[in-house]
């Protein structure tokens, strides 16, 4: 056997019966040859982190537009932090770590310039727009000058479904979707505390008594009780105590924080430079680059400019908007 054939043997021996095995997946929409070390779970992690969208998630809004300082969290951290929680999730219960890793790495890939504040923009702008939408179409359409990434089937759903209210084809998917939730309030604290507009003790106590006074704990509690619910079973759930510790927790967060007037000040100037953009690019679409001029022959102007704005960084949004309607000044010797 090679490699991936004693992978694959491994993972009939040690995995739940619940978990997606390798050799079972639904397949890609383009057959490709079978790796000999690789298995086709690995192979699409490894093509999502080659992926020119991946590296832009480094330069991408988490909760704080364009933050001054190393340590808050982009969407990039915020990525491989969900990518950890899950993973430990998945092999706590022993599922697919391969495919859970896959969907967690690739599932934040459409996401908008200016995080949330760009999505609600483009969804005005647009008409209809979710990140969770744009990151799929980013694997089926975008990614490799137009070919995209040709991911297996349940890759695709878990990067779709890792959105509230929607559930994936696989346990794995549905493990995503919770570290994703885990993670992003955790970290959010953490740089709401940082930015000062909360305070650890600021937590309601009834909360706490649940969760735990720190980041520690509330990871520990909650990683804890999603294992002890769903282990050796075919769902992945909370106990309800602590989800609904969880979900106050989360009400908790929008009202300080994510709709903190000090946090959301500039989410007003979000929507004004992605407008103009988007109004600008619909009116000269032949300064886009290539792949989105191909984009536009076959589904039109509006769908590109989309494509190519979701697609920015925070920092080349401002760049390019600088750079189409600031004037520059004269130099006179």
């Amino acid at each position: 056997m090679n490699v991936r054939e004693q992978t694959q043997q491994f993972e009939r021996q040690m995995l739940s019966k619940y978990a997606l095995l390798s050799e079972n997946t639904q397949g890609r929409e383009i057959a490709v040859k079978e790796c000999s070390i690789r298995t086709p779970f690995q192979r699409d992690r490894d093509r999502i982190v080659h992926s020119k969208a991946y590296r832009r998630l480094m330069h991408k809004t988490q909760v704080f537009l364009y933050p001054v300082g190393d340590h808050y969290r982009t969407r990039l951290t915020h990525t491989q932090e969900v990518s950890q929680v899950a993973r430990t999730i998945a092999r706590a219960l022993r599922l697919n770590e391969d495919l859970t890793e896959a969907i967690a790495q690739g599932h934040d890939l459409g996401h908008t310039p200016f995080g949330h504040a760009g999505e609600a923009a483009l969804n005005h702008i647009f008409g209809e727009f979710h990140h969770n939408e744009q990151s799929l179409r980013v694997v089926e359409k975008l990614e490799n000058d137009g070919r995209g990434l040709n991911l297996c089937k349940e890759v695709r759903n878990g990067i779709l479904c890792h959105r509230s209210g929607m559930i994936a084809l696989t346990l794995e998917g549905v493990v995503v979707r919770y570290a994703d939730k885990i993670a992003y309030l955790n970290h959010d604290i953490e740089d709401a505390v940082r930015a000062g507009i909360l305070r650890e003790a600021d937590i309601p106590q009834q909360i706490q008594s649940v969760l735990g006074a720190d980041r520690s704990s509330r990871y520990e509690v909650l990683v804890s009780d999603i294992v002890e619910q769903s282990y050796n079973r075919p769902t992945v759930q909370m106990s309800q105590r602590v989800d609904q510790s969880y979900r106050a927790l989360r009400e908790f967060m929008f009202r300080e924080v994510y709709r903190n007037p000090q946090a959301k000040a500039e989410e007003e100037k979000v929507a004004y430079i992605l407008k103009g953009l988007y109004d600008y690019y619909c009116t000269h679409p032949q300064q886009m680059p290539a792949e989105y001029r191909q984009i536009l022959a076959e589904e039109g102007k509006e769908r590109a400019v989309c494509d190519y704005i979701a697609g920015m960084s925070d920092r080349f949004a401002v760049n390019q908007f600088e750079e189409l309607f600031i004037p520059k000044s004269w130099s006179i010797y």
